[in-house]
């Protein structure tokens, strides 16, 4: 049996915020909220700053234009048969889905834009029967290379340190490097690069 002073002794409900405790619950949520936000924008800046193409090594374009890669037909394509003309690079694989979604617009960009001069090249990152197959079932009219690891290399070289794809590199008439971007090209990118010719 409880008396008087037993109740009275007993401590308030624990569940029950102080005063004090109330005040600070928004102030704290703020805070996390605050520091949820500046942790968000850190990782994506990380993100973009890992994702942008980075400095293109020495030497590379000169390089370039004196290299050859196989093609399907296991014939070789010199780089040089594409110099002096605007030349858009692309590497992508089959395998990589932006790379896949984005060959449509290039190959009407290249419908539109060849009898201008403007050329594009696929490198292919990916296995000959891959490309072969998936070339069977959407037929490009741009020429494709098979890059291997030549291509992999290549891309580093030109800024592509983290080896993503795709990865797009305009050269203009005289074979220096105009544009760069990582990541699937939009109509806006190549609507700019060709007034950059």
């Amino acid at each position: 049996m409880s008396t008087p002073a037993d109740s009275d002794s007993q401590s308030p409900d624990s569940s029950q915020p102080s005063a004090a405790e109330s005040v600070s619950h928004p102030r704290r949520r703020m805070v996390l909220a605050g520091a949820g936000v500046a942790a968000a924008a850190a990782g994506a800046g990380v993100a973009w700053w890992r994702l942008q193409p980075h400095a293109v090594e020495d030497g590379v374009a000169a390089s370039f234009w004196n290299a050859s890669m196989q093609t399907l037909d296991d014939s070789t394509l010199t780089m040089r048969k594409f110099h002096g003309r605007p030349l858009l690079l692309n590497f992508w694989a089959t395998w990589c889905p932006p790379c896949v979604d984005e060959l449509p617009l290039l190959n009407d960009f290249y419908a539109k834009n060849s009898g201008k001069g403007f050329q594009i090249l696929g490198l292919a990152i990916d296995q000959p029967s891959a490309v072969r197959k998936f070339l069977d079932k959407s037929p490009l009219d741009f020429p494709i290379a098979l890059a291997g690891l030549t291509g992999t290399d290549l891309g580093r070289a030109l800024g592509n340190d983290v080896g993503g794809l795709p990865f797009s590199v305009l050269f203009g008439k005289d074979g220096n490097i105009l544009q760069r971007k990582m990541g699937q090209l939009t109509e806006q990118d190549l609507n700019q690069w060709v007034t950059q010719v």
